[in-house]
C-alpha cells in the first residue's frame, strides 16, 4: 500500500486544508462505497497471499517475483520524471525495497495476520511524527494523544501470546511502516508523479534490488523455481495485479472525487478483513489483547488521520448552512 497524498509540497498542503474547510462533510455516493469496499477487500486478501507468497518462494524472492509482474504491467508508465528523478528514484528505493522487503519478511515471520496488518497501519502517525520532526510542522494535542494511543495498541497487541512469540515480526512491520512514513514526506519533492509511473518506477528499482538481496541472505533458489507448480504464482500475480494496479487505482480515483480524510477512514476496513482472512485462511484465533490493542490502534490512526478539529469546522459549517 502506498501513501495517501494528493500532493507533495508543503504549499499544496495548505491549500488542500483549506478546500477541506470550505466543502462540507463529502457525502460518498453507494457506487464509490462499493469501490472503496472493493479496495478494501483486495488489500486485506494480500496479506494472505503475501504470506502464502513469502512462505512459497520465500520472503526477498516472492517480492522480486511480484515486481517482476508488476514491471511488466506498469512498463507504458516507466518514463522519465524531468526534474524529479533523484526524489523519485530515492522513493522508489524506500518503498520498493525497504517497505515491501520488510513487510514480507514480517509476513513470514508472523504468527497471525491481525497483528501484522494492524501494525503497518503505523505508517500514518509515524508519517506525522517525522514531519513534525523534519519539517516542523505542529502536532496538535488531539493528534498527539491519537498517535500515543495507535503506539499503544500495538504495545497492547505485543503481548498476546501468539504474536510475543513472533516478536520480530511487529519489528519487521514497524520498520516497514516507518520506510513508508519516511517515504510520504519524501515525496513531497516530486508532486503530482500520478500512482502508476510511481509504481513503474518502484517496480523498476525493487525487481533488482530484491533479487540481489534474495541471492546473499536466501538459498535453493533453483530448486524452488524446479519443484513450482504454475499455479503457486498465484500470490505474486496477485499481490501485484490485484493490490498494486486494482488497489491503488481504485483509491487513488476515489481521492480525486472526495477528501482525503473521507477516504482514509474507509481504508481502515483493510486491516480488518485482513484478519477475519487469516481466521477463515489460516485459523488464526483473536484473543482479547489482540481485538483491544488492534482497537486502540485502528481509533488512534482515524483520530491523526480525519484530523477532528477540522472535522469539528465542517460540523459546525454544516449547522451555519442549515439555519441559514
Amino acid at each position: 500500500m502506498l501513501p495517501l497524498t494528493r500532493s507533495s509540497s508543503s504549499q499544496e498542503e495548505h491549500n488542500l486544508a483549506s478546500w477541506v474547510e470550505r466543502k462540507t462533510i463529502a457525502m460518498i455516493t453507494l457506487p464509490d462505497l462499493l469501490l472503496a469496499l472493493v479496495a478494501n477487500l483486495v488489500w486485506g486478501f494480500n496479506f494472505i497471499a503475501g504470506k502464502a507468497g513469502a512462505a512459497q518462494f520465500q520472503p526477498l524472492f516472492f517480492t522480486c517475483i511480484r515486481f517482476i509482474f508488476l514491471l511488466l504491467v506498469m512498463l507504458p508508465w516507466l518514463r522519465p520524471a524531468p526534474g524529479q528523478m533523484k526524489p523519485l528514484l530515492r522513493v522508489a528505493f524506500v518503498l520498493g525495497v525497504v517497505h515491501f522487503g520488510m513487510v514480507f519478511i514480517g509476513l513470514n515471520a508472523g504468527g497471525n495476520i491481525a497483528s501484522i496488518a494492524i501494525t503497518t497501519q503505523l505508517y500514518v502517525p509515524f508519517s506525522v511524527l517525522l514531519a513534525a520532526l523534519f519539517l516542523k510542522e505542529r502536532i496538535t494535542f488531539i493528534r498527539g494523544t491519537a498517535i500515543f494511543t495507535a503506539l499503544l495498541g500495538v504495545m497492547v497487541i505485543g503481548f498476546d501470546p501468539v504474536v510475543f512469540n513472533h516478536l520480530d515480526a511487529i519489528l519487521w512491520v514497524s520498520g516497514a511502516a516507518l520506510a513508508m512514513a519516511a517515504a510520504t514526506i519524501m515525496m513531497r519533492q516530486c508532486p503530482n508523479l500520478g500512482v502508476f509511473k510511481l509504481q513503474a518506477w518502484i517496480a523498476a528499482i525493487a525487481m533488482p534490488s530484491q533479487l540481489l538481496l534474495s541471492l546473499i541472505f536466501e538459498s535453493d533458489h533453483l530448486l524452488i523455481l524446479s519443484q513450482m507448480k504454475l499455479i503457486d504464482l498465484w500470490s505474486p500475480l496477485y499481490s501485484a495485479i490485484g493490490a498494486s494496479v486494482v488497489g491503488h487505482g481504485i483509491v487513488y480515483t476515489l481521492l480525486g472525487r472526495y477528501p482525503v480524510s473521507t477516504i482514509t477512514p474507509l481504508l481502515l476496513l483493510a486491516p480488518i478483513l485482513a484478519s477475519l482472512f487469516g481466521i477463515l485462511c489460516f485459523g488464526d484465533e483473536m484473543s482479547w489483547k489482540l481485538i483491544v490493542g488492534g482497537a486502540m490502534t485502528l481509533l488512534g490512526i482515524l483520530l491523526v488521520s480525519v484530523k477532528p478539529e477540522l472535522l469539528a469546522k465542517q460540523m459546525q459549517g454544516l449547522g451555519n448552512t442549515g439555519r441559514q
